[in-house]
Order: structure tokens, then sequence, then C-alpha cells
């Protein structure tokens, strides 16, 4: 059994999630010349839906979240991001599992996008996303549910 979690995210939770999002986001953001914390305000903030985000939990702390939004005939997997201290700790392996079976209730594909030159990359890629696309900044991928229609 796990001991991680999901707690709903509040309106009032938005300023120590962009800065989780910030932090997790910095490194790669600086490889590409893009790091701005304002904009990653205005960013985060635009697509800012507490009905669609989880807080990742291990125990009563908060050590991440996740954002999973209907679009269209798929889920859009926004945000998944874990605390640094907790990484390589099998957390984002966690929520993968359960955006996976969220996918397979919902009979839906999962697509989401990835800065250039991020970690997060093979992340995905080991997780069963492909690649579909590319732009000058991201890449796109889906993970296909196999579930019969």
């Amino acid at each position: 059994m796990s001991n991680y979690s999901f707690q709903p995210v509040q309106a009032e939770d938005f300023d120590a999630m962009l800065t989780l999002r910030m932090t997790a986001l910095r490194e790669s953001l600086e490889r590409l010349g893009r790091f701005d914390l304002q904009r990653g305000r205005e960013r985060f903030l635009a697509g800012f839906a507490p009905e669609f985000m989880q807080h990742i939990c291990c125990g009563d702390e908060h050590i991440g979240f996740v954002t999973l939004k209907p679009s269209g005939a798929t889920l859009q997997l926004e945000h998944l991001y874990v605390s640094p201290e907790q990484q390589d700790q099998r957390v984002g392996a966690w929520v993968i599992s359960w955006v996976k079976d969220r996918a397979r209730t919902a009979r839906q594909d999962v697509t989401l996008s990835a800065l250039k030159l991020s970690d997060a990359n093979r992340f995905y890629l080991r997780h069963g996303f492909k690649q579909v696309a590319e732009s000058e900044f991201d890449i796109d991928y889906r993970w296909t549910c196999e579930v019969a229609a």
C-alpha cells in the first residue's frame, strides 16, 4: 500500500503551488533561456483550475500536485510536479498509474506537453507516452488507452 494520497486544491493554495512549479521548472527553463517568474505566474494563473487539481500528499505533507483536465476526446495532463526532496521516490510513477486508471475508466487517451531539455521527457517515455509533436520549446506526448470501446 502506498504512503501517498490526494487532497483537493483550494484557491488559496495558488502561491504555494506556484512556488513549487517554478522551483521544479527553473532548471529546464534556464536551459532554454526562458526562466521568467512573472511570465510563469501569469501562465499558471491563466490555467489555474482547482476543480481539476489534486495535491499529492505523503502523510499530511503536500509534496506535489497534478492537474488532469478533460480536453475534447482526451484527458490533458497539464501539471505533474513533485518537490525536489521527494523526487526519485516513485511518487511520479504512482501519480501516472492513477492518471492511467482515470483514462481507462473514461476510455480516453492522455496528452501532455513537456519542456524540451527537461528530465521529464525521459520520465514520460519510460511510462509509455509516445512523442507526437514538437514545437520551439515543447514536446507533445500521448498515452493511448487500450481499453476496448
